[in-house]
């Protein structure tokens, strides 16, 4: 997807699964659309739903999602203990990449006029769609929920902006609008006392803390209101709570972090932990981050630490390790950055295993060889990162930690491409009959067809010999989790090499069969030098890990 929009929106019924699966179904009906996430709460009687898509799309699919909700939940039944005031409450929609804010303040308008021409339901305007100050804040719009919207009506000022100033009991009424995205993002330290929490939390906040005087008492304005010092940062919520008995947080909220990123909050709290001698350990990002975040993150500790990383996978990964994310649970990328979860991949890499293995064993040829050799490797990748998870946050293990937490980022990457690779080799071969498939009545179309079909090799080589190399790389980060890795699973490093080398050898046949059709002397000499030496490093590391293995086992 090149522009993603996202759509958070909050329907008010969190226990009948019927209605619940209804609503989802509605949703992922709409071609281009990706349901990401369905969040029942049966206490709040509320389930929030959040899907991506590209603008029309997502426009579309939350039209079919209000159209099944708002027919189905009767809000004259509804108890719960969320604030709302209709079966829809609210539909946000939120700019993620591609899209400006500008653009999801059409898309709400859109919505806006037609679930109320459509669907009866009075609609308002919230955020930055709004149309008055005043309806800025959904609190406001919202205050006093459903059950004063009858009286509320009258209020010639209370006029929606879509819709007729009636009141239906059946389905209330709705608000939507443009905002940015929230990162709900929590800070651990290492204390038990709930109040440095606290503390940190009011110097970091836009809304700061009260002003007091020496004997604690609050400072009045002239306006008989407590006086406030602000907070360091614009756009950010902050309190403080317990993650369990021991560790404290400071929870907040960051509503632009194109201004207010998760590093300055991240930075700020180990500066202010330190005034109460406490230490940050780690965080939590709840819900999803939108990938610029953790790039912008990365950037500037790169910069911090004068590296030069401009790879957009290196830098998330850089801050995710700065972040100490993977502290109370492992981070996982491909499910909480929102556009690693819209990135689809490839036919072969997202088939099931038992799909795959009937593919693989059909009269096709393709998949082949070459996509067997980039499993074979992303496979490897996959139980390294195993042994370093296994690896970090065991006190026996804790002076390799830092080992262990660059080898789990470089393996993640050799996994992903590699995984990426098992698609492109099919490809490759595809191309290569294609071009066999050209037209050859003509001398111009024979000379055509013969160029297309030497590039087709060429490019058939080129991928395979990339699939060597990748796997090979496995290698340098199996020797060191084989040589400082958790004991318990050395076994697990020594698997790790040996399907590294099947990769190696399986991709190396794949470009010495393709060498033989090529007719350009220069490229095949230099690619049979490059898998000459291939073969031979990839020997000696493998015969050094091996016996590494057999020793300590």
């Amino acid at each position: 997807m090149e522009k993603i929009v996202e759509c958070v929106p909050n329907f008010s019924e969190g226990k009948d699964k019927s209605i619940i699966n209804a609503i989802a179904a509605a949703i992922e009906s709409v071609e281009g659309v990706k349901l990401l996430n369905v969040d029942p709460g049966e206490d709040f009687n509320r389930t929030v739903y959040t899907f991506v898509g590209e603008p029309k799309p997502v426009l579309e699919a939350a039209f079919q999602a209000a159209k099944i909700g708002i027919s189905l939940i009767d809000m004259r039944f509804h108890k719960g203990e969320h604030a709302r005031m209709g079966a829809l409450d609210v539909m946000p929609f939120i700019p993620i990449s591609g899209v400006t804010i500008k653009d999801c303040v059409e898309l709400s308008k859109n919505f806006g006029k037609r679930i109320a021409e459509k669907l009866g339901v009075p609609v308002f305007l919230y955020a930055e769609s709004a149309s008055k100050p005043e309806r800025i804040r959904l609190p406001d719009i919202r205050k006093g929920e459903y059950e004063a919207l009858e009286e509320k009506f009258k209020d010639p000022s209370f006029i929606p902006d879509f819709g007729k100033a009636i009141f239906v009991p059946k389905s209330g009424a709705t608000a939507t609008g443009a905002r940015d995205i929230l990162i709900a993002y929590n800070v651990n330290l290492d204390t038990s006392d709930k109040t440095i929490a606290s503390e940190i939390s009011g110097k970091i906040r836009t809304s700061g803390v009260i002003k007091k005087n020496e004997k604690g008492e609050k400072i009045l304005g002239p306006d008989g209101e407590a006086v406030r010092i602000p907070g360091r940062f614009e756009g950010v919520q902050a309190g403080g709570m317990m993650y369990n008995e021991n560790i404290a947080q400071v929870s907040t909220n960051l509503l632009n972090y194109r201004k207010v990123n998760l590093h300055d909050v991240y930075e700020a709290i180990i500066e202010e932990a330190k005034k109460f001698n406490v230490m940050v350990t780690g965080s939590e990002i709840v819900g999803l981050v939108p990938k610029k975040s953790l790039v912008l993150a990365g950037e500037f500790y790169a910069k911090k630490e004068k590296k030069s990383i401009t790879d957009e996978l290196e830098l998330v990964n850089l801050a995710i390790d700065k972040f100490g994310l993977s502290q109370l649970y492992q981070f996982k990328p491909e499910e909480k950055v929102i556009e690693y979860m819209v990135e689809e991949t490839g036919p072969l890499a997202s088939m099931k295993i038992k799909d795959f293995l009937s593919e693989l064993a059909s009269k096709s040829p393709a998949p082949g060889g070459g996509s067997v050799a980039a499993l074979s490797g992303a496979l490897g990748a996959a139980l390294t990162s195993m042994v370093a998870n296994l690896t970090i946050g065991k006190e026996k293990y804790i002076d390799v930690e830092g080992y262990m937490k660059e080898v789990l980022k470089n393996s993640e990457i050799l996994r992903k491409k590699l995984t990426d690779l098992i698609d492109k080799d099919t490809q490759a071969f595809n191309d290569v009959m294609a071009a066999f498939r050209l037209p050859k009545e003509t001398e111009v179309q024979k000379s055509k067809r013969s160029d297309a079909i030497q590039k087709g090799y060429k490019t058939a080589t080129k991928i395979p010999l990339e699939t060597a190399k990748t796997c090979m790389q496995i290698l340098d980060v199996a020797k060191i989790v084989a040589e400082k890795g958790n004991k318990n699973s050395i076994t697990d490093a020594g698997v790790s090499a040996l399907m590294a080398q099947s990769g190696v050898e399986s991709a190396i046949l794949n470009v010495k069969i393709n060498l033989g059709s090529i007719n350009d002397k220069s490229f095949v000499d230099k690619t049979i030098n490059e898998i000459d030496n291939l073969h031979i490093q990839t020997a000696e590391r493998v015969e050094y890990i091996i016996k590494l293995v057999s020793k300590n086992m």
